[in-house]
C-alpha cells in the first residue's frame, strides 16, 4: 500500500510539474512579440519592366529587414537604377501610390527628406536619375504622416500598413481576416504604383518614340507571419 500511495505521490506531482512547465511555456511564447515579414515580389517587378521594355534600362529594387514587429515598418528603403546610355529616367513621386490590398485605399508616395514637413500638400519635384547612375531614397504613405501640434511639423509615426488595427475594426470580415493573418493561414497584401517618366536624349529621336514617355510599374509586397521561434534572440538577425 505504502508502494501505491508514493506512486500516487510521484504521479501527482509529475502532473503538477508537467502543468507548471506548460503554463510557463505559454506565457513565455505569449510574452514574445509578434515577427512579420516582408518581401518584395522581385519577379513580377522584372516581368513588368520586360512587358514595357525597358528592363534593359531601368532596374528597381528595395532593402527589408529579415523580420518586424507589426509596428515597424514606417518606410521603404528603394533605389531606382538608370542602366542606360542615353536616357534620362524621372520618378514622378505625386503620381505615384502606395496601394493596401485589403482595405482598397490608395495613398500618395511621399519621399522622406531630411527638411523639416510642414504641409503635406506641397508638390514633389520628380527625381532624375541620370544615365549609369542610382537614386537611393526612403519613401512612405501620406497616411503615416502626424501632425505635432506644438512644433506644427509633421512626422511619419504611423506604419505603412495597419495590421493591429484589423484586430478590433468594426467590418467582421477584417476581424476574421486578422486571425486568419496571427494563425498564418493568410498573408497580406500591398504595392507601390511607381511612374516613371523616360526621356530620349539623343539628337533627332522625339521623347518617347523609342520608349514610352510614362511608365507605371507596381511593386508588390507580401506580408507573412512568422512563427514564434523567429522572436527568440538566436534568431534576430535571420
Amino acid at each position: 500500500m505504502a508502494n501505491i500511495a508514493s506512486a500516487d505521490n510521484n504521479l501527482l506531482v509529475m502532473t503538477f510539474y508537467i502543468i507548471g512547465i506548460s503554463y510557463t511555456f505559454n506565457r513565455m511564447i505569449d510574452s514574445i512579440d509578434e515577427k512579420i515579414n516582408f518581401t518584395s515580389q522581385k519577379d513580377i517587378i522584372s516581368e513588368q519592366l520586360k512587358e514595357q521594355n525597358i528592363q534593359d534600362d531601368v532596374g528597381i529594387s528595395f532593402k527589408l529587414g529579415a523580420t518586424y514587429s507589426l509596428g515597424d515598418l514606417k518606410e521603404l528603403l528603394m533605389f531606382v537604377e538608370n542602366k542606360s546610355e542615353n536616357l534620362a529616367v524621372y520618378v514622378d513621386w505625386d503620381n505615384s501610390s502606395i496601394v493596401v490590398e485589403h482595405s482598397k485605399q490608395s495613398y500618395r508616395v511621399i519621399r522622406k527628406s531630411p527638411d523639416i514637413t510642414r504641409d503635406l500638400a506641397v508638390p514633389q519635384s520628380p527625381s532624375l536619375v541620370a544615365p549609369k547612375k542610382t537614386l537611393t531614397t526612403t519613401i512612405t504613405a501620406e497616411n503615416t504622416f502626424e501632425l505635432d501640434k506644438e512644433s506644427g511639423t509633421y512626422k511619419a509615426n504611423k506604419v505603412i500598413v495597419d495590421i493591429a488595427s484589423l484586430e478590433k475594426n468594426p467590418v467582421k470580415a477584417n476581424r476574421i481576416l486578422f486571425k486568419k493573418f496571427m494563425n498564418e493561414e493568410t498573408t497580406l497584401q500591398f504595392s507601390l504604383q511607381l511612374v516613371l517618366r523616360i526621356s530620349e536624349v539623343r539628337a533627332g529621336l522625339q521623347p518617347g518614340s523609342n520608349k514610352p514617355p510614362m511608365c507605371i510599374v507596381n511593386c508588390p509586397f507580401v506580408i507573412r507571419k512568422l512563427p514564434w521561434t523567429y522572436a527568440l534572440p538566436w534568431n534576430k538577425k535571420r
